[in-house]
């Protein structure tokens, strides 16, 4: 495996997607070279710790560490040359294919287009120099392997092409035979006479059989040099650039105000003196200096020293649930919950009930203005060809292997995002009782057939079938960001959901923005968020009737042919949206559970007047 040590950068990415889309085991197509982005190991210049003490002690739990810290991504030093800070890039693939092509005639009588297949061990100053000794422009080749379990390497092209063991090391060919550059329309050659189309590379023999790529090797290349590990997955076909390539696993938290702000802000002004104290007696008499007794004035003894064992134990916290406790603080947001200070993490208030009153919102509790919120993401792992996505309670399904992102780990990369929001209560008795009807009850069936189904060739995954009005929250969430993206001056992409659904807290929908920058709080959805009973309204009546409708509406999840198992009546033409604005990447969802459709099934939870 070549490192890639260049004196000058070959590209850059935004911090911000080195979490989201490029972190460790990713593969990214630069200008003339393609990497794997190499493990947290070979990362330079992270000194930019970020502190999330509900996330860490999420992530401590999930990688079974005890110690364990969060930093930003390196930043650009600004130098070109410099190397005091960046990612490194390992070269992957090794293969590359010729750009000089040479055409024939098949005995069929197609066109055949053939470039040569070569290793890097062949290549002189990035040029092939073929049998009439003029140098030729190369690309890397755009098939690998790969595992379910993340492991990833070049394919064995001499084993693949000489299905009988041969050892002949001839010069190998792609043979293009179409037009489309479908793989049933290439295949490799050895001039030594033997060929295979490229399609069998994709059969596999099962799980924990060899197919045509034989079992994986438990190549890791972007952690560096022999990073091998034992593996017995299948080794799958994979085409480089595909979207199922790279699945970062990540886990995001809205960060919170104290519980008791006002015990933490009097704790903080006297804490040089109460850092030393060892109990509820020590707070005590700390208190008879006049300064501590000022700062602590209406506290009990008792509090304080709940909020001296609070800050130097954060992980006594770890057994909070992370949607529900943010859940817990938007509701109890009772006119204002945060401050208002540039550099704040939240700050919310709430709007009267006058301002968004209207019949369709006669389920509604209430409506809080999140002005300023931060959102903190990290990547705990990432996983090929299937997504990790997180359970309805926002934390990391388990049961899943991901990939590592380092040799050993000792932090995780994570950003932090700063923006603004709109949240929106619903009345638990109006959910609970929807939910209970026998209609919705036998509705609720036919999904999970559909999910069965999915589980049934997903068998590796521990996801677990989500309560019908998590349905229907998210189905309505995913109404409102177009309806609200219409007018609010943020792309769709960019406005991201938090679906709350629990019986034992309450239910409730968070829609909000956010950016490294200042960007995510230039306040257009507040803005919106005072007029959301019209955006409501438009919502509701737009879902309604789908461009594809009777088509969408009559979708069966455990249709087999369509292969929506996820799905009640959701599309492309009405509910689904940017995956990055999706808490579950467009699953579980279906407008029949919100809105009457041409089936007119009866399970609706919003019954509009004519």
């Amino acid at each position: 495996m070549a490192k890639d040590r260049p004196k000058r950068p070959h590209g850059q990415v935004r911090r911000s997607q080195i979490v989201t889309t490029f972190g460790p085991g990713a593969m990214v197509d630069l200008p003339n070279h393609s990497i794997l982005i190499s493990g947290l190991d070979q990362w330079t210049g992270v000194t930019e710790e970020i502190l999330e003490p509900r996330l860490l002690e999420k992530l401590k739990e999930h990688l079974q560490l005890e110690n364990l810290r969060m930093f930003a991504p390196p930043r650009d030093s600004g130098d070109a040359f410099s190397s005091a800070s960046g990612v490194v890039g390992w070269q992957f693939p090794e293969w590359f294919v010729t750009q000089n092509v040479r055409q024939s005639t098949s005995k069929s009588g197609h066109q055949v287009r053939s470039r040569q297949l070569v290793h890097r061990t062949s290549l002189s100053r990035g040029k092939f120099i073929g049998d009439d000794r003029k140098r030729q422009n190369v690309v890397p080749v755009r098939f690998v392997r790969a595992c379910r379990h993340g492991h990833i390497g070049d394919i064995d092209w001499y084993a693949f092409v000489h299905k009988d063991g041969s050892n002949c090391r001839a010069h190998l060919w792609m043979d293009d035979v179409g037009t489309s550059g479908d793989i049933t329309e290439i295949q490799v050659r050895c001039e030594c006479g033997q060929s295979r189309l490229l399609s069998e590379a994709v059969e596999t023999g099962g799980h924990h059989k060899a197919g045509a790529l034989g079992l994986c090797d438990g190549s890791q290349p972007w952690l560096g040099p022999f990073a091998n590990t034992r593996c017995e997955q299948p080794s799958r076909f994979l085409i480089r650039t595909a979207s199922n390539a790279y699945f970062p696993q990540k886990l995001a938290v809205i960060s919170l105000p104290p519980r008791n702000e006002a015990v933490a802000k009097a704790v903080e002004q006297a804490w040089m003196f109460l850092e030393v104290a060892e109990s509820v007696d020590d707070v005590r008499r700390e208190r008879k200096k006049d300064r501590v007794a000022k700062a602590l004035e209406g506290i009990s003894n008792e509090e304080v020293w709940m909020e001296i064992e609070r800050r130097r134990n954060p992980s006594a916290e770890s057994s909070s649930r992370l949607k529900p406790d943010e859940l817990k603080t938007l509701i109890a947001c009772d006119q204002e919950r945060g401050d208002d200070h540039p550099g704040d993490d939240f700050f919310a208030r709430v709007l009267p009930r006058p301002v968004w009153d209207a019949p369709w919102m006669a389920s509604i509790e209430q409506v809080v203005l999140v002005h300023r919120l931060r959102e903190v993401v990290a990547q705990a792992g990432f996983t090929r060809f299937e997504s990790a996505t997180t359970n309805v309670e926002g934390e990391l399904e388990i049961g899943v292997q991901p990939a590592l992102l380092a040799r050993e780990i000792t932090w995780v990369p994570a950003i932090e995002n700063r923006g603004e929001g709109i949240f929106i209560q619903f009345k638990s008795e109006a959910l609970n009782e929807w939910a209970m009807q026998s209609a919705v009850q036998s509705y609720g069936t036919s999904l999970l057939a559909g999910f069965e189904v999915w589980k049934s060739e997903h068998k590796g995954s521990r996801r677990e079938f989500p309560p019908l009005p998590y349905y229907m929250l998210h189905s309505l969430s995913h109404m409102l960001i177009t309806s609200i993206s219409l007018e609010c001056g943020y792309p769709a992409s960019s406005i991201r959901e938090r679906i709350y659904a629990f019986d034992d807290v309450g239910y409730g929908i968070l829609l909000y923005t956010g950016s490294p920058d200042s960007e995510g709080t230039l306040g257009g959805l507040v803005q919106e968020g005072r007029r959301i009973h019209e955006h409501m309204r438009q919502a509701l009546t737009n879902a309604e009737l789908c461009s594809n409708d009777p088509v969408c509406s009559q979708h069966q999840p455990d249709n087999l042919h369509e292969r929506r198992f996820l799905h009640g009546a959701a599309c492309h033409g009405c509910l689904l949206i940017a995956e990055t604005s999706c808490e579950q990447q467009n699953d579980y969802l279906d407008r029949a559970l919100v809105v009457p459709t041409v089936e007119n099934l009866g399970v609706e939870f919003f019954r509009m007047d004519p």
